[in-house]
């Protein structure tokens, strides 16, 4: 393992050199970063030309003049030996001042679509392969080649239109819910549940006409309880989604047969109910750190739980009481910021149009940390379903080759002759070797999402990595766009370094030392 590491470290450092020399050349000889200046009519011109050369150092060669960046850009590597540098934009900016908050609003934007996209197109990968060649995996097959090949650009300007401008048209007019928007979503409901589900005929119907009545019974009471505008889940909302929490995870995990699984999902699903009315007068003062603070304590009961009632397989058991734990807490949270929704609404600044099509953060709006944390949301709501809808087209079709390639191996076979339910092969043997590509696009996507999404961040109005890529390019500004290059060259050799160590932990088979 260490001679690996080392290994992996030293061809890293060596690419890393030959990368960063290419593209500081390519960049410094792609255009004159003096050319503003040459046309501009000043008075004081010359000066101003002669202090971009001096500050830039242009009068050096280009290849003498990336030695110099590096001796800089070394120190941010290992901060002992000197203070980090990236050199200057061509505005007297520092880079090391101006790349933090463009790799947060990267990071702001990109974390939750990556990590929702990883896990609703594994998801339905998975359902799809297990429904092979039915409807449902045509129309998923459809739908997620139609979202990946549509321009990014085309995606943002349909969510501004039918999302944002829309719905913000809704919660201004507050009017109700038109009538052929419940009946069009009460049957696409119905199909795809019925279609997910599978099995017979009288099964599928059943399934659609249950999952149709809920979704039109469900549409109904938010529009006669004004729910868009005063949402929250209630203490009656809040026990029904725990009890489906317990069921899930104790279904996919254990089974349901399992009742000592269900017992410890059940006693978590119960504290974390407790706990939903315990906490609301702290939840009021809470800031950042106290949610931290409650986070971990809420993983500490799960894994507790799992100990203490465990009982053989308490490995298992900590499993579901943390997936419980997480859960609920995550549903308490959320109800918590619904209840600042109205408070939200009314704020000047926002006038009851609350999905924003613009910016981060808008524009001199303070508050406490749920408002903040609304107003964060609504801003950065439209372009993460952007950039989730193309990632999760690419997870699906890899979750679901993965996850037929896997179900047709001499083990998953042995694995059924000997009696196992299709859960526990689906879900302990076959998911485990699935994961194993899907490993690899983790790694390369992960380093291409914070790069930014130039596109999306230009639609959007977003000051990410790829709007500082796209600018300094423009301007041929140097610094800037090493300064980009070294965190995602450094970003996407790390999570490739992961991705070889997850292959082991997936598999076995893998030894890394080979």
């Amino acid at each position: 393992m260490v001679g690996f590491v080392l290994r992996r470290i030293a061809v890293s450092i060596l690419v890393l050199l030959a990368a960063s020399f290419i593209m500081y050349v390519l960049s410094a000889n792609s255009g004159d970063p003096l050319q503003d200046l040459r046309e501009s009519s000043a008075p004081n011109r010359d000066q101003l030309i002669a202090a971009r050369v001096a500050a830039l150092d242009l009068d050096t060669p280009v290849p003498l003049r990336y030695f110099l960046w590096l001796g800089g850009a070394a120190q941010c590597l290992v901060p002992f030996i000197g203070t980090c540098d990236l050199g200057s934009t061509i505005s007297n900016a520092q880079v090391t001042d101006i790349l933090p908050t463009a790799m947060l609003s990267t990071l702001q934007l990109v974390t939750v679509a990556l990590v929702v996209a990883i896990v609703l197109g594994i998801a339905v990968g998975i359902v799809t392969a297990l429904r092979q060649y039915s409807g449902f995996d045509f129309s998923v097959t459809l739908l997620s080649f139609f979202l990946y090949s549509l321009p990014a650009f085309l995606i943002a300007v349909l969510l501004k239109e039918f999302i944002a401008l829309g719905f913000n048209n809704f919660l201004q007019s507050e009017t109700s819910i038109a009538p052929w928007v419940i009946i069009l979503l009460t049957v696409l409901s119905g199909f795809i549940w019925q279609a997910a589900v599978g099995g017979a005929l009288k099964r599928r119907l059943l399934v659609a006409g249950v999952s149709a009545a809920a979704t039109a019974a469900l549409l109904v009471y938010f529009d006669l309880t004004n729910w868009f505008r005063q949402p929250g889940f209630g203490p009656v909302g809040m026990l029904l989604l725990i009890v489906g929490v317990v069921i899930v995870t104790t279904a996919l995990v254990a089974g349901l047969e399992n009742r000592r699984a269900l017992i410890v999902a059940g006693v978590n699903g119960l504290i974390g109910y407790v706990s939903y009315f315990a906490l609301q007068g702290l939840l009021d003062i809470s800031s950042i750190g106290t949610l931290l603070i409650l986070a971990l304590g809420a993983i500490a009961v799960g894994l507790l739980t799992g100990w203490l009632l465990g009982g053989t397989d308490r490995g298992q058991a900590m499993r579901i009481g943390v997936i419980v734990a997480v859960f609920v807490g995550a549903l308490t949270l959320i109800d918590r910021f619904m209840q600042s929704w109205p408070q939200y609404m009314a704020n000047p600044r926002i006038n009851n149009r609350p999905i924003a099509t613009v910016g981060a953060a808008t524009p001199g709006f303070t508050g406490d940390v749920w408002l903040t944390g609304i107003d964060t949301f609504t801003h950065l709501l439209l372009p993460t379903i952007a950039l989730l809808l193309i990632s999760f087209a690419g997870y699906t079709r890899y979750a679901r080759s993965g996850l037929l390639e896997v179900m047709g191996q001499d083990y998953i076979r042995t694995a059924r002759a000997k009696g196992l339910s299709e859960r526990t092969v689906v879900m302990r043997h076959a998911l485990r070797n699935m994961l194993i590509p899907i490993a690899t696009l983790v790694a390369t996507d992960v380093g291409a999402l914070l790069g930014g999404a130039v596109i999306t961040e230009r639609v959007f109005a977003i000051s990410g990595m790829g709007s500082l890529f796209v600018s300094s390019l423009e301007r041929v500004d140097v610094n800037p766009i090493m300064g980009y290059f070294l965190v995602i060259a450094f970003t996407a050799i790390l999570f490739n370094f992961l991705a070889d160590l997850a292959y082991a932990a997936l598999d076995p088979r893998v030894r890394v030392a080979a």
